[in-house]
């Protein structure tokens, strides 16, 4: 049996990064074009709403849009793998996000962008769990903490990129560059894939969610309208709509997803207290951090007066705090668990933005530059922490099952911050600009932006308060075997 098992090339064979290097290359490639994606848009807003004559109100639409799109299919990658192969469906993705980004490129008008971004959206939404189970399932078991490091090399750097690259296209050459740059990467992406990629035999799919299929978009949707509706007013006609049909949709769409057997989005692990304590406090904190996130570029380029590129040259830190602090928060967890680091990475993130609610023209940019650095920290410290505390939390027979819950309940928390924020600082700012009786109206709207940062900062505050009460949880054990590898695997690709 021993002379059988070394003469196996499986097992004989020492591993060798270098040999994955070309499949793992097309995961890189494509994760990296989506992740950029969603930090170049950004950057460039104030040129947009310029460009195309529009409101802040309602160009903040191509952000929500893109992230609802996002939450929408992020929970079907598993049944689209298991139908038609996990290989054929990552180059699809691509394929459909490069031809949003051409499309997006193409636009003329706020509308047209919207629904060409919701496009990107539906391509771009799949290639993370998709391709982070293809890299899991080529990866030697006990290496794979190495190979999955590889692919913090997107989540790291396309964040730092994307505000620089964005500034550099909208100054010098177009905005439109900031979606055509999407085409030769996509391309690359695609060519890589289809050359180096392995292909796995298609599985039994599940049966399919439709009734959640249709009644979860159609509820969060209509809860972002009526959330960026309540921005302007709360009583209106429009914000109330969407309230009333997005809250009905919600309640059907829960109803369905805890009856049916295999669901969409797995509901039932909120009967765990110390899940649905850790996935609501990650919520607070990407209300706050990703409603922040999108305040910064406007305030700098429409208030301080600052070009989109130095503007991403500014928002730098806030990248480099986060790549300097994720990897210590990570070796941390296992020795002193999430509780100190998330305590830690809520007073950071707090502390900025309540520095930032006190804004003023006359503020150094230095200072600025170190509450972004700051920000960058703490988000660092506690986001990732938080997706491990909450997979831990996890009942074990349905933790297989969280990820898509809590990636698609995160990007749909993200349109939300999005939607009533920039709502909200667009009338708050309408509004002080009105009573403001001073020479110099910009003393007014940096007031709009600073008090826009106190409730933003509110949320961090909130989301502190809750981090004091997390409990220690033991890290899960390493799993080994055929059926238990499937399902960590499934647990990436969003099944």
């Amino acid at each position: 049996m021993a002379n059988s098992r070394s003469a196996s090339p499986d097992v004989a064979a020492p591993f060798s990064l270098l040999k994955l290097l070309p499949p793992l290359l097309a995961v890189i490639i494509g994760m990296f074009m989506v992740i950029l994606d969603t930090t170049v848009v950004n950057n460039a807003i104030p040129t947009l709403v310029g460009d195309f004559g529009t409101t802040l109100h309602h160009l903040q639409w191509a952000v929500t849009g893109y992230t609802l799109a996002l939450s929408a299919v992020i929970p079907l990658a598993g049944w689209m793998t298991d139908k038609f192969g996990s290989k054929r469906i990552f180059i699809a993705t691509i394929v459909l996000f490069s031809l949003g980004s051409a499309l997006c490129a193409l636009a003329t008008n706020t509308e047209q962008l919207v629904v060409f971004r919701v496009i990107q959206g539906l391509g771009g939404g799949m290639v993370a769990p998709i391709g982070m189970a293809l890299v899991f399932r080529i990866s030697p078991p006990e290496r794979r903490g190495a190979v999955m490091g590889v692919l913090g090399i997107p989540i790291l750097l396309a964040p730092a990129l994307g505000p620089v690259l964005s500034g550099y296209f909208v100054e010098y050459v177009s905005w439109h560059w900031i979606f055509l740059i999407n085409l030769p990467i996509g391309v690359a992406a695609v060519f890589v894939a289809w050359r180096y990629l392995p292909t796995f035999a298609s599985a039994k799919p599940p049966a399919l969610d439709i009734l959640g299929m249709i009644l979860g978009p159609v509820a969060f949707a209509m809860l972002a309208f009526g959330v960026s509706e309540g921005g302007s007013d709360w009583g209106s006609a429009r914000t109330l709509t969407g309230l009333i049909v997005g809250g009905v949709s919600l309640l059907l769409f829960i109803i369905v997803e805890l009856r049916h057997r295999q669901p969409l989005l797995e509901l039932r692990v909120f009967r765990t207290f110390a899940f649905t304590q850790g996935i609501i406090l990650s919520w607070i904190l990407y209300a706050a951090l990703f409603g922040s996130i999108i305040l910064f570029p406007l305030m700098l380029q429409q208030v301080k007066g600052y070009t989109p590129l130095e503007t991403g040259l500014i928002l730098l830190p806030q990248a480099l705090g986060s790549m300097l602090c994720m990897p210590i928060g990570g070796r941390l967890f296992d020795r002193i668990g999430a509780r100190p680091i998330v305590i830690t990475g809520t007073i950071f993130i707090s502390a900025a933005l309540l520095i930032m609610s006190q804004i003023t023209l006359d503020r150094p940019l230095y200072v600025i530059m170190l509450n972004l650095f700051l920000l960058g920290c703490g988000m660092g410290l506690s986001m990732m922490t938080m997706n491990t505390y909450i997979l831990n939390t996890a009942p074990k027979d349905l933790v297989s099952r969280v990820t898509p819950l809590t990636n698609s309940a995160q990007q749909v928390i993200v349109s939300f911050a999005v939607a009533g924020l920039t709502g909200y600082l667009s009338t708050h700012s309408d509004k002080v600009m009105a009573a403001y009786k001073g020479p110099n109206p910009l003393e007014a709207a940096v007031g709009a932006f600073g008090d826009t940062f106190l409730l933003t900062s509110s949320f961090a505050i909130v989301g502190f308060l809750l981090s004091l009460f997390i409990r220690r949880i033991k890290p899960a054990a390493q799993k080994s075997g055929a059926g238990e590898t499937r399902a960590e695997e499934s647990m990436l690709a969003g099944h």
